[in-house]
């Protein structure tokens, strides 16, 4: 058993110092990096509450629950950049990829002070995969509502669609990894995968947006 609230507060504690000495891009992403990992800690009470509620299994939860508590609340502090301090344009897929990065680096703490760090292949799994996959759901968010935003359709209905379909990228994982055999490797594989595809479709987008600019 762990306490997670100790360990947040471990890694919490040097990041608000070092808060004192930073300016900036920077500071804006401990903040967020913070945030993430306050969020992760959050969503874990979410889906524990749900899963003794609702009689679920772990796995159950994971595949059925997870995704959408915690794409729920990474969307909450993005929603408070964009409404409260009006964040635009590319600052949303920072503010996003640093919530992603503290969720991914948290839960990963976690995970392995109560799994232990023996195995190194265990390790790669974490860090590459479900690591990974928590930046790629911000990604795939940011992404979405910076679309929104270009094409002037920024609604309720246009946000719920990009959380949507974040949600659906985090519970295809999980499906994926939850059986043994070749599903297993293609839901490891498929954080990275979808890293390819969106830094290739931002990298478009920037082009064409410079292009239309000029």
């Amino acid at each position: 058993m762990i306490y997670a609230e100790n360990i947040l507060i471990c890694i919490a504690v040097p990041l608000v110092i070092a808060l004192m000495f930073l300016r900036g891009g920077g500071r804006k992403f401990v903040v967020t990096f913070l945030l993430g990992m306050v969020v992760c800690l959050l969503s874990a009470y979410m889906s524990g509450f749900c899963q003794n509620v609702f009689d679920l299994s772990a796995e159950e939860t994971s595949v059925f629950i997870s995704p959408i508590t915690e794409e729920i609340m990474k969307l909450l502090p993005i929603m408070f950049y964009l409404y409260i301090i009006e964040t635009k344009g590319e600052e949303i897929l920072f503010v996003s990829v640093g919530i992603g990065a503290g969720f991914a680096t948290f839960e990963n703490a976690c995970h392995i002070l109560s799994s232990g760090s023996q195995s190194l292949y265990y390790i790669l799994i974490r860090g590459a995969a479900v690591g990974v996959m928590h930046l790629v759901t911000m990604v795939v968010l940011a992404m979405g509502l910076n679309l929104l935003k270009d094409y002037k359709t920024f609604s309720l209905a246009g946000i719920l669609g990009a959380l949507s379909l974040a949600m659906t990228v985090h519970a295809l994982y999980n499906l994926l990894v939850s059986r043994t055999g070749a599903s297993t490797y293609i839901g490891y594989a498929f954080p990275l995968i979808l890293v390819v595809i969106f830094w290739l479709l931002r990298y478009l987008y920037l082009n064409k947006k410079a292009e239309k600019n000029s």
